[in-house]
């Protein structure tokens, strides 16, 4: 890409991006996939500090990401089509943050041009202290601020 030429992200709505420009927005922090509880009579979401135990701890990434509904049939698919119900994302979600006009952040590896710039920067799971899930766990005891 020449220096005059800016990327897909400021030149595309989400719309108009491909699957893969798509894929690429996410920065691979994890925190998508910690677990949350939603209360049945305000409809608020909180974010507990459990993770799904098919995440891996180091990189953010599901470690069979091709089966992650099928393993975990509550695992929500982000698409561009609901991408406007995405508020329980973190607000530096690279989707939430594209589709509000934001652009990326500095740390984002489309940015910076490596993964490693998450951790530098103290996002996604690695800079949490998280807990695997396992059966019997009382998610209410794990309850953590949005990240």
């Amino acid at each position: 890409m020449s220096k005059d030429q800016k990327p897909f992200w400021e030149t595309k709505s989400l719309d108009e991006m491909s699957q893969k420009e798509w894929e690429s927005l996410c920065d691979g922090c994890g925190l998508c996939c910690l677990t949350k509880l939603q209360d049945d009579e305000t409809d608020e979401i909180v974010y507990t500090s459990v993770v799904c135990h098919y995440s891996d701890l180091q990189t953010g990434a599901c470690k069979d990401y091709e089966n992650r509904s099928v393993n975990v049939p509550t695992c929500v698919q982000l698409t561009k089509e609901r991408v406007a119900e995405f508020d329980w994302l973190p607000d530096t979600c690279a989707y939430r943050m594209i589709y509000r006009g934001q652009g990326l952040a500095d740390w984002h590896p489309l940015v910076s041009g490596t993964h490693c710039s998450l951790n530098k920067a103290h996002v996604g799971l690695s800079s949490i202290p998280v807990v695997v899930d396992c059966p019997g766990i009382d998610y209410e005891d794990f309850i953590i601020d949005k990240p």
